[in-house]
């Protein structure tokens, strides 16, 4: 008989619960479309699968949906399409296992946001854009956003979650106290100086720098039974509704579906504003993906199926071995503050490099970093923790808290 400490004893539970879901393991399988309706020619998206984690193995790949939906020009928009990606990867830490990896991705998101917009807006340019900028990872959905772009999941079981957040200063009154309290005007549905009806965006070069770059960041793990995401710009949302967009595009493929929400939104008005999609499948290897189903009747579209994680819902054991039926929720976060984004309540010692920036990642001679906690009044954190800024990522972390007059800093001779 083999000792208890040569090997692990697998519950019963688990084991029948294996043979019943067929040791689903393996990666999703994932099926894209998109499609656009050109007004303004201020949409862009990028669409990039097999990135790798670790660069050559072939294994460890990721995939990346973004929509940038950009105004007074399309300069900030394609910047962003160009640049986010690499700078959230040089916010990662190396060597990460998976879970690591997946974990340390929403103060990387954080970090790659505020760098993409601080080094747009050195280049002297006006344009600004929304982002909505989604990473999945096996069955792990991670999503960014700032501005009104959305993205939603609609789980195989039905149930539709959104994973971005609105921030419209009409419809957010969270985010028009900010601004209010970071000495922005608010006036009928915009925000002064400037005009932008948005309280966050990236570029935005003659607005107050209260208009953040900071994106609200939710992370999901998908059921094995899969599910399906879409993206789109305001020139869908504005016309139809979460729903709407789901049940018109039902049973079709997902680059049909993309074409056929887009015909959905502009046969209402016209095309009145440049109309993005993008549609993403995500179901199990080697299967073809089978339609979310119909709701069942009198239950709730916006129901809310995020499992939060309970030591008691299970023993230590099933919970290393079992995968949840349900959408489980990992991650979420809204706060416009980057001393509480990036604050080092994670278990990697190598999250921020002690001798770079935490946003741009440049290095820092020692005795030069200045710590997010510098000027803190919270009793539990030290002027000489880390994570650390450089002196220009200080100086835009303080305009964006309201800590310093804000203005138009980025003075050139191009203007």
């Amino acid at each position: 008989m083999s000792s208890r400490g040569d090997h692990q004893t697998v519950p019963l539970s688990v084991l029948l619960r294996r043979e019943q879901n067929s040791e689903r393991i393996e990666n999703p399988e994932l099926s894209y479309g998109q499609a656009n309706q050109i007004k303004k020619g201020e949409d862009f998206t990028l669409l990039k699968t097999e990135c790798q984690r670790i660069v050559g193995d072939g294994v460890t790949t990721f995939s990346v949906f973004g929509l940038f939906d950009g105004h007074n020009g399309s300069a900030a928009a394609i910047y962003a399409k160009e640049h986010l990606l690499s700078n959230v990867l040089s916010a990662m830490p190396t060597d990460l296992n998976r879970d690591d990896w997946v974990a340390a991705l929403p103060r990387a998101l954080v970090a790659g946001f505020v760098k993409t917009d601080k080094d747009f807006l050195e280049k002297g340019q006006a344009s600004g854009t929304t982002v909505t900028f989604a990473i999945i990872e096996g069955w792990s959905i991670t999503v960014a956003s700032v501005g009104d772009s959305r993205c939603i999941l609609e789980s195989a079981e039905g149930e539709i979650i959104c994973l971005s957040a609105d921030h419209r200063l009409e419809s957010n009154e969270e985010e028009r106290d900010r601004v209010t309290a970071c000495g922005g005007e608010i006036g009928p549905l915009r925000c002064w100086p400037g005009g932008l009806c948005l309280s966050r965006s990236l570029g935005d070069r003659d607005v107050g720098e209260f208009i953040v770059p900071v994106p609200y960041v939710k992370q999901v793990r998908l059921s094995t039974a899969g599910g399906r995401l879409i993206i789109a710009s305001d020139g869908v949302w504005d016309i139809i509704s979460f729903e709407a967009a789901l049940d018109c595009s039902r049973t079709m493929a997902a680059e049909t579906a993309a074409v056929q929400i887009v015909k959905e939104a502009v046969q209402v008005k016209g095309i009145r504003d440049d109309t993005t999609c993008i549609v993403v499948d995500i179901f199990p290897p080697e299967k073809n993906l089978p339609s979310p189903a119909p709701k069942k009747p009198g239950k709730g579209v916006f129901k809310a199926i995020f499992r939060k994680k309970s030591a008691e819902s299970t023993s230590q054991a099933e919970r290393e071995y079992l995968e949840p039926d349900v959408v489980e929720e990992m991650f979420e976060d809204g706060s416009a503050c980057l001393t509480e984004r990036l604050d080092t309540k994670y278990p990697l010692c190598n999250m921020f490099k002690l001798f770079m920036c935490a946003i741009c990642q440049a290095e820092i001679k020692p005795g030069d970093g200045i710590s997010i906690h510098a000027g803190s009044s919270n009793r539990k954190t030290r002027p000489w923790d880390g994570p650390f800024l450089c002196q220009s990522c200080q100086e835009k972390r303080e305009a964006m808290e309201g800590k310093r007059p804000s203005g138009n800093r980025y003075n050139s001779d191009s203007d």
